[in-house]
């Protein structure tokens, strides 16, 4: 049995390697989705957005209430939540 004696020293090390090997694998994989995705921490601030209309939202509501898709009642009621 010459040269086969490695001991617990390192079996340890090989599953410390095999935790960090796994660990980094998986952060690497998170990070790549975060980044293609565009997520991220992206203007978050840690507090509440005020919430404002863009104007995207409300040039949709136009549009859907000149298909027809809403009444002029609804229409002014999301119109009003969007603006408050």
């Amino acid at each position: 049995m010459m040269g086969w004696d490695f001991g617990w020293g390192w079996m340890f090390f090989g599953g410390l390697m095999m935790v960090v090997f796994w660990g980094g694998l998986i952060a690497l994989i998170v990070f790549a989705v975060r980044g293609l995705s565009g997520g991220g921490n992206q203007g978050r601030s840690g507090e509440l957005p005020e919430r404002r209309a863009t104007p995207d939202a409300l040039e949709m509501l136009k549009t859907r209430y000149a298909k027809g898709e809403i009444t002029r009642e609804e229409f002014e009621t999301i119109r009003k939540d969007l603006q408050s």
